[in-house]
């Protein structure tokens, strides 16, 4: 699998471009502050404390939150423990990884999974990896242990809703969701004629076959490794095992289950970026742009020795320019 290390890129002109527009707004951003009136600290402050209070809560600043003389030091880390943000950032989770609201709550495993997983501050791979379940128990969805647990992607009710309706049951919308889910792999189904071969053999055609195929994320390969929808006579979907012997995906890692698989994508470097990108997203509604790598690889390096999604948003939250 094609990895990406933001510390060792090489870049081309292209890119030598937009360093010298970043450097040139970064010039005349700092001749403006230079020609601007001094600001009071006490009002930075309360700006700051104002900026960080609604993008944590949503919320304005309590009155103590605005009387912080420091508060990205004072106050990040106590919002990143408030079950307020936890809440709201598991709910942002969850519309990242799926395409909308399930028909049940339990298919939502995504949102139940990652408020679990921050509420006792565990470490973000357990999402995907944890041994767990996400399931309606007594009444009401629940993340509970369980030995054979893959994070949700072993969870019932998420794999139903992602079986698709592949004819030999190919599980390939699930391949696609847990690559989406834990590295960002963004794909765009193109929309075929009713009359258009959705078999393997018509997926194998030119216009297909690159995203089913032949890169490292080839759909169909993927999916191969996975259990197989089976729909009995009365509709109920039941899934089975694959026991094959492991493939060769991912260009070039051997793979014979979903455990195997998850675990590759948890183990490359681009679990951590997409880690890094979605907390990007929450704090500033966007990704990363190329003048805030230095702020980006800080996230993975915390994300990297702390293991937690708390740490990577702290990173970036923490950075000056944040407030700025």
């Amino acid at each position: 699998m094609p990895i990406r290390n933001r510390k060792h890129l090489v870049f081309g002109p292209a890119f030598a471009g937009i360093l010298a527009l970043c450097l040139s707004l970064q010039s005349g951003k700092a001749k403006a502050e230079e020609d601007a009136p001094a600001v009071d600290k006490s009002e930075a402050a309360a700006r700051c404390a104002t900026r960080l209070s609604i993008t944590f809560l949503g919320t304005s600043p309590t009155a103590s939150m605005l009387a912080s003389p420091r508060p990205q030091e004072e106050l990040v880390d106590v919002l990143l423990d408030d079950n307020v943000f936890i809440e709201r950032f598991s709910r942002f989770v969850n519309s990242s990884f799926n395409v909308g609201a399930g028909e049940r709550p339990e298919q939502d495993a995504s949102y139940y999974m990652a408020k679990f997983v921050m509420t006792n501050d565990k470490p973000w791979s357990e999402m995907f990896v944890g041994r767990y379940d996400v399931d309606v128990v007594d009444g009401r969805v629940q993340v509970v242990p369980n030995p054979e647990g893959l994070g949700y992607f072993r969870s019932k009710p998420w794999l139903v809703r992602y079986a698709g309706n592949e004819p030999a049951g190919i599980k390939i919308v699930t391949a696609y969701r847990m690559l989406q889910n834990v590295v960002g792999l963004k794909l765009v189904a193109t929309t075929n004629a009713p009359e258009a071969d959705v078999s393997a053999k018509g997926r194998s055609a030119p216009a297909c076959a690159g995203c089913h195929y032949d890169n490292w994320h080839a759909l169909d390969k993927v999916a191969s490794v996975l259990s197989k929808k089976v729909v009995d006579a009365e509709g109920n979907v039941a899934f089975e095992a694959y026991t094959g012997g492991p493939k060769t995906i991912l260009d070039g890692v051997p793979i014979a289950s979903d455990e195997d698989l998850v675990q590759a994508l948890v183990g490359s470097e681009n679990f951590a970026d997409n880690a890094c990108r979605l907390a990007f997203r929450f704090l500033y509604g966007r990704d990363e742009n190329s003048c805030e790598g230095e702020t980006f690889d800080r996230c993975l390096d915390e994300l990297q020795a702390k293991k937690t999604m708390q740490s990577a948003l702290a990173a970036i939250a923490k950075n000056p320019a944040f407030c700025q």
